[in-house]
């Protein structure tokens, strides 16, 4: 007999096949028992007949408990009033185990107590979506790469220094020496694509901030990506474009998911090609505008984020933010040195940013002094100055923030959704 998964049952009409699961729920009426069954991709009802499978089997179905594991063959149907719009008639089912009372039951239950159980609550058909959703969205951007003749070359998750700053850093011993867990794979990322032209990286990226906001994780992974002879125009050409891809898998490949967690998709529909761009300067301007009174040379907050992106209904590109508020490796705009040839992607709808990127420094002795400004130790930085001293290039990239690209697509409340465990400020549990 087939062994089926749930999401392929209409391939089935009219089969007797075998789904492999959990019991999602149960009720009875009379003679008849009404199984709701979950594999992993998908729930499907099977209706199961006492007439048809005998006392001593109906019996022991009145026994399931929820979460219980079994195995259900029975004969396909279509049935649009039922729960995936397929019925299974049960003609025979194993118990492979019986689940104890399961703590997360089919009522409300507060954040904290499925925090706890989080081991549990991706088993809920919301969390299963979302991760469904993910793991497209992280395929569509493995796939836009390769299809751009991009290299997959992963950046070391323990580093001798630091990337972003110093101040969000988890530290750790090396063997006697001070090491770090990774902020970002950038510089690593600026050496492979010196050597491979256009790379990208993804993996966990780890920032010790003391934010307890919708938007923060201790833990989070990234997709970096460095292409030499890239301007920043060019660099912000190719994220609009993968961005724009994204949007289209997940619309295309992610329907049912999408409507199991009640997205708006006309928002996403209504996204075209090219986003918009306003300076740093200008979104100061709009936000001034606006009733907020923000300062030339501050840096942007969430609440400011959500401000800027309320004018748009696509993401927008906020660049040429002042020298002194990036990174030391960001290079200065040679038409107004006080900016940098630097870009955020702000998503709609009050999301953040999700992706920062820019032009690099090319030039060793800029380099050098920007490194000393930032008071950063230059020998930590002698392998990175390497990239300058044989056969620099312009350069650009940038970092993608999977879990708020996923809390956005998905219309989640809170990134801690967007992961199947997230670490947060005082969580790391389980």
């Amino acid at each position: 007999m087939t062994t089926a998964l749930i999401k392929n049952l209409g391939r089935h009409l009219g089969e007797t096949v075998t789904v492999q699961g959990w019991l999602y729920n149960l009720r009875s009426s009379g003679k008849i028992i009404f199984l709701i069954v979950r594999d992993g991709s998908g729930l499907v009802q099977g209706v199961l007949a006492k007439s048809e499978v005998g006392e001593e089997l109906f019996a022991l179905a009145k026994t399931l408990t929820q979460e219980s594991s079994l195995k259900i063959s029975g004969t396909v149907s279509e049935e649009p009033r039922s729960v995936g719009g397929f019925e299974m008639q049960v003609t025979a089912f194993e118990i492979v185990s019986i689940a104890e009372e399961y703590p997360i039951t089919h009522k409300e239950h507060g954040v904290d107590f499925l925090a706890e159980r989080r081991h549990l609550w991706i088993r809920a058909p919301r969390q299963m979506a979302i991760l469904r959703i993910r793991s497209e969205i992280e395929q569509a951007f493995r796939d836009f790469f390769y299809e751009r003749d991009f290299v997959l070359a992963d950046a070391p998750v323990i580093t001798p220094a630091a990337c972003e700053g110093t101040t969000t850093l988890f530290e750790l011993d090396y063997h006697g020496e001070k090491a770090f867990l990774s902020q970002s794979g950038q510089l690593y990322n600026e050496a492979t694509a010196l050597a491979l032209g256009r790379i990208y990286c993804f993996g966990p990226t780890f920032r010790a901030e003391k934010s307890k906001t919708r938007r923060h994780l201790m833990e989070f992974w990234m997709i970096e990506a460095e292409m030499a002879y890239f301007d920043m125009e060019d660099s912000m050409k190719l994220q609009e474009e993968m961005v724009y891809y994204v949007i289209q898998r997940v619309l295309g490949r992610c329907q049912r998911e999408l409507k199991i967690l009640e997205r708006d998709v006309a928002k996403l529909e209504a996204i075209k090609l090219p986003f918009p761009r306003i300076s740093y300067s200008e979104a100061v301007d709009f936000l001034n505008q606006s009733g907020e009174e923000f300062a030339w040379g501050d840096d942007f907050g969430a609440p400011h984020e959500t401000i800027i992106s309320s004018k748009f209904d696509a993401p927008v590109f906020v660049h040429r933010y002042p020298t002194v508020i990036k990174a030391f490796y960001m290079k200065p705009d040679p038409n107004d040195p006080k900016v940098v040839l630097g870009a955020d992607l702000i998503a709609p709808e009050g999301y953040g940013e999700i992706i920062g990127g820019g032009q690099r420094i090319d030039d060793l002795k800029l380099l050098e002094a920007r490194i000393a400004e930032h008071n950063l130790p230059q020998e930590a930085f002698d392998w990175y100055l390497d990239l300058r001293r044989y056969g620099t290039v312009p350069h650009s990239g940038f970092g993608l923030g999977i879990e708020r690209t996923v809390a956005w697509l998905c219309g989640l409340d809170h990134i801690r959704e967007s992961i199947p465990f997230p670490r947060m400020l005082h969580r790391m549990y389980p």
